[in-house]
């Protein structure tokens, strides 16, 4: 449910390019790191979100979702589970198409209100992984 492969598939190919990873630093020992550089080799561009607003993969960083002053296609959510919901919330306020919650993040809340919202979500899942499997 959280992870439908028809949902995943629309996410990655059809609701656009503009990705802000939510948690994303300059830490190259990150999981976010790893994964915004996949994304970015598969044409996406990535945002990094993260209270430093570090410029990551030569692209500028902002401090929140609402400090970004472009529009944002995807929200990727590299936070623990506690705060992801807010994550989410953020991301309805700012008109994003899709949130996806990284593997081990889980809100069932966040998910409904999301869904409720009209946006597509993908919990608990990595797109570094799912991406290539498109192919």
């Amino acid at each position: 449910m959280y992870g439908d492969p028809a949902t995943i598939r629309r996410i990655l190919t059809e609701l656009g390019d503009t990705w802000a990873v939510v948690g994303l630093s300059s830490n190259q020992r990150r999981a976010a790191y790893g994964v915004a550089d996949v994304l970015r080799r598969y044409g996406k561009r990535i945002v990094p979100v993260h209270p430093k607003a570090e410029t990551v993969h030569g692209e500028v960083g902002y401090p929140s979702l609402d400090a970004v002053p472009f529009p944002v296609d995807v929200v990727d959510t590299f936070v623990n589970s506690d705060l992801a919901g807010a994550v989410a919330d953020e991301a309805v306020a700012i008109g994003a198409k899709a949130v996806w919650f990284q593997l081990g993040v889980v809100d069932e809340a966040a998910y409904a209100r999301t869904r409720a919202a009209g946006l597509a979500m993908v919990m608990d899942r990595c797109p570094a992984i799912e991406i290539p499997r498109l192919a």
